[in-house]
């Protein structure tokens, strides 16, 4: 204790906190699974508080009690009920397993493929026609899946062959796929903000409602991006030799293709926009209607069923399992009073609340290079709460938006996060297309040609941040009646 005091200018319960983050990362990259990672370090701060510190803090007394010489866990465990029915529970949460089970079955039924298929004969007279039809599809899938690592490899392995075979430039082809397969993570219904919403106690709806806007927004200046590029550059995107005349048919196989995604986007968010559905009721009707997608197709079969079944309960495990795992974690941070420093430490950064937002996103997304987007979510976010609605910021809910400043701190986040997916050298979205390119595409043709795409999302996020009726105002249109 004597030597910890003289060599700190930071009190002892701040250097606790900032070696429970230090050892979490440690373990992360020492290749130790993300819940085991954050159960263990909470479990052995718990320790080093009891035995090391002072056996006499009433903060971790009340819920470790010495029994003689041994550790009494009766009242630690105790709390385990709470961290895991209350997660189990949460009618929030119920959406996720039905989204996830949305966008896989989806992956598997075929509409992708026939939607490249159709959109290449369409867009084919248009240089740079075949990156359009990869744009367009990402942002259907994102608004479809809500999953980036399934919409970044399904993108690759439909798109990537295709293009780098008709001369594309390969940064071209990369960063094209790349940056439409992480809109999954901002456009509704994204996974990310149902976590979001229950992290952050604010209504899904307003979150899906207010992501939408961002979402094609980034998305028409990717469209903007690769028009105009193909017109300066016209050798990085070539017209294909064969090209074949555009027909009503073509129109026709076009429409087929793309209408059904487009039903099923508008049934999930429809139905919650005009108030038929609540956003955990509106999963369940995506679900329904991936699965009739499926069985049009002739792509649903008893393996199909059972492999997307058995995919959903991992990817929904896993991450219930690290949203357990989190809220120890959290738990066991405010015992340090985790939450009380990080708050007093950034809003001591600024007086200007500006300022301490863009603080908190810079911080944000130099994590996003370390941690995945469900970790931050989870372990961040909650921290970040108290300090955004303490800042007094003045965001326009037109009445009907309870917490606005939340809402569009929440967008904000999440299309921060999107840029450090896509930013060199180790955004996540990066390493998923790296894993099914074809040989002779390295990672350098991949980060060069990601860069437009990262400053095309960072005027993106600028836009957000200076303008937040682009966040508020369809929630509130959308529930003010």
């Amino acid at each position: 204790m004597q030597l910890l005091s003289l060599i700190s200018f930071l009190d002892l319960n701040q250097w606790m906190v900032l070696a429970m983050f230090g050892v979490f990362i440690v373990m992360l990259f020492r290749g130790i699974p993300v819940a085991f990672a954050l159960v263990g370090v909470s479990l052995v701060f718990i320790i080093i508080a009891i035995f090391i510190l002072d056996p006499n803090r009433d903060a971790i007394r009340e819920y470790i009690a010495f029994d003689d010489t041994r550790i009494e866990y009766r009242k630690l465990f105790a709390n385990s009920g709470r961290f895991f029915g209350g997660t189990i529970q949460n009618p929030v949460l119920v959406a996720l397993p039905m989204f996830i089970f949305m966008g896989l079955m989806l992956d598997q039924s075929g509409v992708a493929q026939r939607m490249m298929q159709s959109m290449q004969v369409l867009f084919g007279a248009l240089r740079g026609g075949l990156a359009l039809s990869v744009m367009l599809i990402g942002i259907i899938l994102a608004a479809s899946t809500g999953v980036i690592g399934a919409s970044v490899v399904l993108l690759g392995v439909m798109g990537l062959p295709t293009m780098t075979a008709q001369g594309y430039s390969k940064e071209v082809a990369t960063g094209t796929i790349a940056a439409s397969g992480t809109l999954g993570i901002l456009i509704p219904p994204s996974i990310m903000l149902v976590i979001m919403s229950d992290q952050l106690a604010i209504s899904l709806g307003d979150l899906f409602m207010g992501a939408l806007f961002p979402g094609l927004l980034l998305g028409g200046l990717y469209i903007t991006f690769l028009i105009v590029y193909g017109l300066v550059k016209p050798d990085a995107m070539p017209l294909p030799q064969n090209r074949e005349p555009v027909t009503i048919k073509v129109v026709g196989d076009v429409a087929l293709s793309v209408v059904p995604p487009l039903a099923l986007i508008l049934l999930v968010l429809g139905s919650i926009f005009v108030g038929f559905a609540t956003p955990t009721e509106a999963s369940g009707l995506g679900a329904m209607g991936a699965m009739l997608l499926a069985i049009m197709n002739r792509k649903l079969t008893g393996r199909t069923f059972l492999d997307v079944m058995r995919q959903t309960l991992n990817t929904a495990g896993y991450i219930v399992g690290i949203f357990i795992a989190a809220n120890f974690f959290a738990y066991v941070l405010r015992l340090y009073g985790g939450d009380e420093i990080i708050e007093h430490m950034i809003l001591g950064s600024s007086d200007n609340p500006q300022v301490v937002v863009f603080f908190i996103l810079l911080l944000i997304f130099a994590l996003g290079f370390l941690l995945d987007w469900i970790e931050i979510t989870l372990i961040i976010m909650p921290l970040m709460l108290p300090v955004i609605l303490g800042l007094g910021l003045d965001i326009n809910g037109y009445g009907v938006i309870d917490s606005p400043e939340v809402v569009w701190f929440a967008i904000l986040v999440a299309v921060t996060l999107q840029t450090s997916f896509l930013t060199p050298p180790v955004g996540f979205a990066l390493f998923y297309l790296k894993g099914v390119c074809p040989p002779g595409v390295t990672l350098g043709h991949i980060y060069r040609g990601v860069i437009p795409f990262v400053l095309l999302q960072l005027f993106g996020l600028f836009l957000v941040f200076e303008f937040p009726a682009l966040v508020t105002w369809l929630p509130a249109v959308a529930y003010g009646n």
